[in-house]
């Protein structure tokens, strides 16, 4: 398992850091087919990140009430913002333990920065807080995250599984999973269709 406060307190800085990595068409690994990795730390030791675009079976309601935040008849009475603040795959390590990114207008002794604007809260607090409406302006909830030991991250980006570019934040936090691979390539000046012809010939 990587651990994001030990690759954060060494105060390295990987060059993936703050990057997105969007897979390519070939990637082996079906957990990151069409994903979009936000790295949260990346040093020596091995990265570790976040799917931001793989939607979760599980509602933010689900999660409310698992977690006895709520009880089953104050449900209903929840505002559809909160209903329908979407859950999603974090990556294929520790799917059974949520992680929120959001911007770091909410701090609790738990929250790690993982950017000069935003940071990661894995403690249930984040999510009452979320739900009476006094959690953080932005976020994302995932279940699970990404995790490469030493190099590992590396290889793959050589071997052609990944691309880069830095992340952007709107994208990170915005709703829309379904077209969110597409928006990530364009950020680059990609168009989806030609990185598939591309890579079609070998």
């Amino acid at each position: 398992m990587v651990d994001l406060k030990s690759l954060k307190s060494k105060g390295e800085r990987g060059f993936l850091d703050g990057q997105f990595l969007i897979a390519m068409p070939g990637m082996a690994d079906s957990n990151f087919y069409r994903s979009v990795v936000y790295i949260c730390a990346h040093s020596a030791d091995g990265a570790m990140g976040f799917v931001i675009n793989q939607p979760q079976q599980l509602t933010f309601v689900d999660i409310l009430l698992h977690l006895k935040v709520i009880a089953d008849e104050d449900a209903i009475l929840l505002p559809d913002e909160t209903r329908e603040f979407p859950i999603r795959k974090g990556g294929p390590v520790e799917t059974g333990r949520g992680f929120v990114l959001h911007t770091d207008d909410y701090l609790t002794q738990s929250s790690i920065p993982v950017s000069e604007e935003m940071c990661l809260t894995a403690t249930v607090d984040i999510i009452r807080a979320m739900s009476r409406g006094k959690g953080p302006s932005k976020a994302a909830l995932m279940l699970g995250y990404a995790g490469w030991g030493a190099g590992q991250i590396e290889d793959e980006i050589a071997n052609n599984g990944w691309l880069t570019c830095p992340a952007d934040e709107a994208l990170i936090f915005d709703r829309g999973l379904a077209d969110k691979y597409n928006r990530a390539l364009a950020l680059m000046g990609i168009n989806p269709a030609m990185l598939s012809m591309q890579a079609g010939h070998g």
